[in-house]
């Protein structure tokens, strides 16, 4: 039991530092995306006040600069999609925590045996256990959240 135990525990361990890790890389393409927002917002903007401005410009010129706007709006699209997508990854990340230490902590209550349990041990193994699937349910919902938005897109 010892090393089953031990190797469970460095299992979680490593399953955290890799949720963890995932969650930094989120996090630093959730900040780029600002950036990008911003720039583009930028970029908009000036297009716009030549389009308003420039009446006087030609036709062509004019379609340039529409066709370079519509393509900002789709990028910026694009990114309010990836946006979406990563904040969810987030709260599947959170839930994932979650689903460990609920798991953990029922983990050991089921380790001890059931005629050494105590009345409120029992009573916490089985609100932990529904807090857990609880969980998992809400974990479900996640998943076929994107999977409806993946269908919707194709």
């Amino acid at each position: 039991y010892p090393t089953g135990r031990r190797t469970v525990a460095r299992r979680a361990r490593e399953d955290q530092m890799k949720r963890f890790c995932r969650a930094q890389a989120i996090q630093r393409r959730l900040e780029e995306i600002e950036v990008t927002f911003r720039e583009l917002e930028q970029q908009g903007t000036k297009l716009e006040k030549l389009l308003r401005a420039e009446n006087k410009s030609p036709a062509d010129l004019q379609t340039q600069w529409t066709n370079q706007l519509l393509y900002l709006v789709q990028k910026k699209n694009n990114l309010m999609s990836e946006e979406s997508d990563l904040m969810i990854a987030v709260q599947e990340l959170k839930l994932e925590e979650q689903q460990s230490q609920l798991d953990q902590k029922l983990r050991s209550y089921m380790n001890k045996e059931g005629t050494l349990k105590t009345l409120e041990e029992s009573q916490a193994e089985q609100e932990t256990l529904k807090q857990l699937v609880e969980v998992v349910n809400k974990r479900n919902v996640l998943i076929q959240l994107q999977e409806q938005k993946r269908l919707s897109e194709l």
